[in-house]
């Protein structure tokens, strides 16, 4: 979509945060990559993503602006907003996968991650009694909690290192196609997490 104008000089902007004209704060655009200047891939340097959140919150902090116009202002608002988002999203791996999956048109996976996947759905039925023994008073079922927790922390960590090999291959090849497996990654280590969680809960 072509920018609009500069609001304050009216020249026709680039894709930028300030107008290369009269360098006038912008309308901030909510894409996350683009406002930081990023190129949308899955693998992202954790050093360089925090300079580049640090300067713009320099650059676009309200104090900056509380002389300058209403417009000003209140995009240096909007943008503060925006860059807080930002960066929480796109530090985590797997948030930054869920963003770039929801960008590209993928759907969300929080439906099919409610279901146990076929090979995990005789661990997730005794698991399922064990959990309700617990809380029926037996507490002769908390090691085999502690084991089944164990067990999915471990495959999380194996989901962990497939997912960092996929985002590098959709990094390498922009194929698009890389990211359906991305998502069926997901909602898999989604459905284990909660598992995890559950456990936790009750052991606690």
């Amino acid at each position: 979509m072509q920018p609009e104008n500069c609001w304050h000089c009216g020249h026709s902007p680039e894709a930028s945060l300030f107008c290369r004209f009269c360098n006038t704060l912008q309308r901030p655009v909510p894409d996350y990559y683009r406002f930081l200047g990023l190129e949308r891939k899955l693998h992202l340097d954790p050093n360089d993503l925090q300079q580049r959140f640090y300067r713009m919150s320099r650059l676009l902090h309200p104090d900056r602006y509380h002389r300058r116009t209403p417009t000003e202002r209140q995009y240096s608002l909007e943008a503060t907003a925006i860059l807080n988002d930002a960066y929480r999203v796109l530090r985590d791996p797997v948030a930054r996968a869920e963003y770039v999956l929801k960008e590209l048109g993928f759907t969300s996976g929080e439906q099919r991650s409610r279901y146990a996947p076929p090979e995990l759905l005789e661990e997730v039925f005794d698991l399922n009694v064990a959990l309700e023994e617990l809380r029926g008073g037996d507490a002769a079922v908390r090691p085999q909690l502690e084991d089944a927790r164990k067990k999915f922390l471990v495959m999380l960590k194996e989901i962990d290192a497939i997912l960092d090999e996929i985002y590098l291959l959709f990094d390498q090849t922009g194929d698009h196609s890389v990211l359906t497996e991305v998502r069926v990654a997901l909602d898999r280590r989604r459905y284990i997490q909660n598992l995890v969680r559950e456990v936790e809960k009750e052991l606690v």
